[in-house]
């Protein structure tokens, strides 16, 4: 079973599957590797960071027909340091995208719905006689089922839900109006592009991140980034090393 690990940066990907033996010297953004990570083989990709890019990257990743299925692996801020502290790690099993929709003048975010178009529609079962589900702005996902189909260890592991934005929430007041509209865990750049890409294409998404900043904060106040990658490559070595029996 071929298994893409996608990042947002090459930082985390050497943080999550080491800079040992398969390392590529110089690997494109976008361009997909073979790599040996904790004694597993993978495919690599480094997305570069936001919507876009996690866009594009995967849908160029599974044009090809070895991909089994996608593992994000990455950082995110944390709403809630008491929830979700500086470098716990979190299993996401819920993407939602505040930026798409009808925004109004101090809206912490748009409302998808009021716009009247999905984003498309993703398909419920193998079945013609199931309906598709309409994505506004959010997908949802069974993150046990998915550790058990791509034979990844089942944890335990805390889950949540995670906002993708385009701009990093650079205030406090914001990430407070954030968390109260959505009740999200983490903050993040690339989730919901890759949820979604996945959904639209039935393909196996599992991602897990490690809580690097507090949300609305900047460096250096609540911020632990390498605290955050060691944390994130010790959650990427437990997830593939260990099988779903452990």
């Amino acid at each position: 079973m071929a298994i893409l690990i996608i990042t947002a940066t090459a930082l985390e990907m050497d943080a999550a599957l080491g800079v040992g033996a398969g390392r590529p010297k110089a690997q494109p953004q976008g361009a997909v590797v073979s790599r040996t990570a904790h004694g597993r083989e993978v495919l690599a990709c480094v997305s570069g960071i936001g919507v876009i890019n996690a866009g594009l990257s995967l849908g160029a990743a599974l044009t090809r027909d070895d991909v089994d299925g996608v593992v994000c692996l990455g950082l995110a801020g944390s709403f809630d340091l008491s929830t979700h502290p500086l470098c716990s790690v979190r299993l996401v099993d819920r993407e939602v995208w505040p930026e798409y929709g009808l925004l109004a003048t101090g809206w912490c975010s748009a409302d998808a719905t009021a716009l009247g178009f999905v984003l498309g529609h993703v398909p419920r079962a193998d079945s013609e006689a199931v309906p598709d589900a309409a994505v506004w702005d959010r997908v949802v996902w069974d993150a046990s089922i998915t550790l058990a189909r791509l034979g990844l260890c089942l944890g335990p592991w805390t889950t949540t839900k995670s906002l993708t934005v385009s701009g990093v929430t650079a205030d406090a007041e914001r990430a407070d109006l954030l968390r109260a509209r959505h009740q999200a865990g983490l903050e993040n750049m690339e989730g919901f592009a890759l949820a979604y890409g996945c959904a639209m294409a039935n393909v196996p998404f599992v991602e897990l991140r490690a809580v690097s900043n507090a949300v609305g904060a900047r460096p250096p106040e609540s911020w632990d980034l390498p605290g955050a990658l060691v944390s994130l490559g010790q959650a990427a070595q437990r997830l593939l090393q260990t099988g779903p029996g452990a």
